[in-house]
């Protein structure tokens, strides 16, 4: 019988208290009982409208059936039909808005918690079959694959799962791209993202890192070394500042490098040499995950004070509700309908405050968000040590600049044919947001696998 209950399985937290103070996972997963109850919630719906809202198709009512009847690994072999990446999908893809938004159960209640499933399922799986995955049979075709981030790592996977022989390169070290350097340890363990690698690594994925492509290597020189088509999925890594004064001073910085210190380089521990700064009184200028993403990271590396500084009303922000809610809990201050002017700094160069000015929303502007207008007079100065800018990525522009014959658009996204995601230049895709600019992890995924689905189609017809 299923479970007709109106609300979701609670998921297990660390208090707010506690987890604002380590790096440790906020959620703690669903064990087998709460996992079965919560899928008991499905209806199985003839039309699957959860289906139609998953950038990458997962059947998920099959899925979900399996967990119900306790075949936990028939539940992943479903899901990996459609994904390489599940156990990191099951933590950062926004199925609020997406496939739990199509779930019939949300129209009189919550919706069955996809997302939290997917997250048990993958889990259950790492860690209960040690057994390496099945490499394919190799069809004697090479693929290179630029970026290891989301996009890039399922198209590899998709191909490798064909039989091609893939390569990946990677700009930095460590594999994984926004997954590793972006997401906080605490919303997406890095022991997870390398797992799933490991996973594609036992398919016959070769991942090579410290390969800035452009640099190293080109375009036109992986054809000249023998692949046949080439993705790629370098992300949108290159940081948007407002150009305010004082954007130079010392203690300002992007969340990407904020970020990117915390997680890839490890700057929260202490056996780690990072250079940071540990400020105490800290704003955050932004409304989007990534806004969120750090300030929880700066509440947790000590500071006292967090403010989120967003030019517009909680309505408005980007951000999931569920991080909104999260960083609420933790103890983040949210200014909203403030926006920054200046950054003060003192005679050494050092941040010493933050100078903003109170707003009002008017008209709806292109992106049909009311647009915010200052309010004339109202300038106040927040006493912060450091500033953290969130207001976005761009692509960076190595790969097209060194690539005669592969266009660009006004923001500097790579323009591709939307249905086989083929750029100008012929047997190179692309996808992600290097294609789009700064997106989600599963519409990155979304892409990576409909791209690998037309090269596995341009090589065959070749």
């Amino acid at each position: 019988m299923p479970n007709m209950c109106q609300t979701k399985t609670p998921i297990p937290e660390q208090d707010p208290n506690v987890r604002n103070k380590n790096f440790d996972e906020v959620a703690q997963g669903y064990t087998v009982e709460m996992a079965q109850n919560e899928a008991a919630r499905c209806l199985n719906c003839k039309n699957h409208p959860c289906v139609t809202g998953c950038p990458v198709n997962i059947q998920i009512p099959d899925f979900i059936a399996q967990i119900v009847k306790g075949d936990f690994e028939e539940a992943y072999r479903i899901i990996t039909k459609s994904s390489s990446l599940p156990a990191v999908c099951g933590r950062v893809c926004p199925q609020e808005s997406q496939c739990e938004s199509k779930c019939v159960r949300g129209i009189k209640g919550e919706s069955v918690g996809i997302g939290r499933l997917e997250r048990f399922v993958a889990d259950y799986h790492m860690n209960n079959n040690t057994a390496p995955a099945e490499k394919p049979e190799s069809n004697g075709h090479r693929v290179a694959v630029i970026g290891s981030g989301p996009s890039g790592l399922t198209c590899a996977g998709t191909l490798a799962k064909k039989g091609y022989e893939v390569t990946v390169f990677e700009a930095f070290h460590t594999a994984g791209g926004v997954l590793m350097y972006g997401i906080p340890e605490f919303r997406l363990p890095k022991s997870i993202v390398q797992k799933e690698i490991a996973g594609l690594k036992e398919l016959g994925v070769d991942i090579r890192t410290n390969m800035v492509m452009g640099k190293v290597m080109s375009i036109d020189e992986l054809f000249e070394d023998g692949y046949e088509a080439v993705f790629i999925g370098t992300g949108a890594g290159l940081p948007n500042f407002m150009g305010m004064e004082g954007e130079g001073l010392l203690g300002v910085y992007s969340a990407n490098e904020f970020l990117t210190r915390i997680n890839l380089m490890k700057a929260y521990k202490d056996e780690y040499d990072t250079p940071i700064i540990r400020p105490k009184n800290v704003a955050v200028v932004g409304g989007g995950n990534v806004a969120m993403d750090a300030a929880r990271s700066a509440l947790r590396l000590g500071a006292e004070h967090v403010y989120i500084v967003y030019r517009r009303s909680e309505e408005e922000m980007p951000a999931r509700n569920e991080e909104i809610h999260h960083a609420k809990e933790e103890g983040v201050d949210f200014r909203l309908l403030r926006n920054p002017v200046k950054v003060l700094g003192d005679e050494n160069g050092r941040v010493v405050g933050l100078e903003c000015v109170e707003m009002e929303l008017g008209e709806p502007d292109a992106s049909g968000r009311r647009r915010p207008v200052a309010k004339e007079g109202s300038n106040f100065v927040l006493d912060v040590d450091a500033v953290i800018i969130a207001i976005g990525n761009a692509p960076n522009p190595l790969i097209r600049s060194t690539t005669p014959g592969l266009e660009a658009n006004k923001k500097g996204c790579i323009v591709v044919n939307e249905e086989t995601m083929q750029t100008t230049k012929e047997a190179v895709y692309a996808g992600g947001d290097a294609v789009t600019g700064a997106a989600t992890v599963i519409k990155a995924m979304g892409a990576g696998r409909q791209a690998a689905e037309s090269i596995d189609e341009y090589l065959k017809n070749k």
